[in-house]
């Protein structure tokens, strides 16, 4: 699958950008590890190495690792380098994947 299918997608798409070798990158996979296992299939979750697809990376401006950017509906909606925390990242989805009135996922604190 080609690069404009994965963000075209109609689940909105929450893209990775890494090394495997520097340290934030690394803090930041097992959060996203977290993040994914916890709020399921509302958002796409992929990983892009920038040294395997450098021109990828120049194409969306990515100029720090880690950076992630959120697309909906083919459209760059979020973008963020450096690391977050797992609720920050959550609170982020909820924001682009809501409706009007309430959140698509709610984290459940009992």
């Amino acid at each position: 699958m080609k690069y404009h299918e994965i963000i075209n997608s109609d689940t909105p798409v929450l893209v990775d950008f890494f090394t495997d070798w520097y340290g934030p990158c690394k803090l930041l996979s097992p959060i996203l590890t977290e993040v994914k296992n916890e709020i399921g299939d509302i958002v796409k979750f992929v990983k892009v190495d920038v040294y395997k697809d450098q021109s990828l990376a120049t194409k969306l401006e990515v100029c720090s690792v880690p950076s992630m950017i959120l697309f909906k509906n083919g459209k760059q909606v979020w973008k963020r380098c450096g690391a977050l925390q797992k609720n920050e990242i959550i609170a982020l989805i909820n924001e682009h994947t809501n409706n009007e009135t309430e959140s698509v996922y709610r984290p459940d604190f009992t």
